[in-house]
């Protein structure tokens, strides 16, 4: 498999002086999904939990609903200088085929989708509704995920360059956890993970992203039937409006001690 870190020299400026050695960073590279043998697209990532990633990709874009929906999951042969497989190819195989559109996505940030088109895409797309009384989940437990969520970050802690995305139970209970370069990737990883482990529609959990919250974010967690979304940072307008229209708690800037509340207070105790 390959490696989520790499060595690369650097020259450290500071008052103490002029300073070289290597420096430890994240590797970014390119994974090519292809669906029954035709290249669907290909996404930047940390390597490491491809296989939670398609799971979650391909749910997001409504192509499966359930893990039992993709039949086989196979790097092909690729190879490096040296001859070395390179994992960056994943030909995936369907249950049941259906149309295949390179790069159809719901949302990229630049995609041109007006707001109200992208908020009905997500709307028709859906097929797990939140319900309104799903769960609940207390202050006290909100305010302690972000900790939990840092605490797990070990790729973050040698490179300080990942996003990371985890999964709650309601009273604080981290079920996974997965890092990677780009913050969509992180999300589909864990929802992923979900469709593997028949978690899916996920109306008992929070999603905690240590990003900003966009719209994607917002759009996959309302896709798998997540209630509650929280993010340390801003979420954008646009997600705050799918939000609402989806009855999804969405909360931001995530501290010790405090939140941003922008939709389904009424889930928060």
């Amino acid at each position: 498999m390959s490696r989520v870190t790499a060595r690369r020299k650097t020259t450290r400026l500071s008052p103490a002086g002029r300073i070289e050695r290597p420096d430890t960073l994240a590797v970014e590279e390119p994974l090519e999904i292809r669906v029954d043998g035709r290249s669907l697209t290909v996404t930047m990532r940390t390597p490491g939990n491809d296989i939670d990633l398609v799971h979650g990709f391909l749910f997001g874009e409504g192509i499966i609903a359930s893990a039992e929906d993709l039949v086989t999951a196979r790097y092909c042969a690729g190879t490096d200088s040296e001859g070395h497989n390179t994992y960056n190819v994943l030909d995936l195989r369907l249950r049941n085929p259906v149309p295949i559109h390179t790069r159809n996505f719901l949302t990229t940030g630049a995609c041109g989708l007006c707001g109200k088109t992208a908020l009905d895409d997500v709307r028709t797309h859906s097929r797990f509704p939140i319900p309104h009384d799903a769960v609940s989940v207390s202050i006290d437990a909100l305010t302690d995920l972000p900790k939990q969520l840092r605490a797990g970050q070990k790729l973050f802690d040698a490179t300080g360059g990942l996003h990371a995305a985890g999964l709650f139970t309601t009273d604080g209970t981290l079920l996974v956890l997965r890092e990677d370069i780009g913050r969509h990737n992180a999300v589909d990883k864990v929802i992923g993970w979900a469709v593997r482990e028949n978690r899916v529609p996920a109306h008992d959990l929070v999603l905690v992203v240590s990003s900003r919250a966009s719209f994607e974010l917002a759009q996959k967690a309302v896709m798998a039937g997540i209630p509650i979304l929280a993010a340390v940072s801003a979420p954008s307008a646009l997600a705050v409006d799918l939000a609402a229209e989806s009855d999804l708690t969405l909360i931001g800037f995530l501290r010790a001690e405090s939140m941003n509340i922008y939709t389904g207070e009424h889930r928060v105790t």
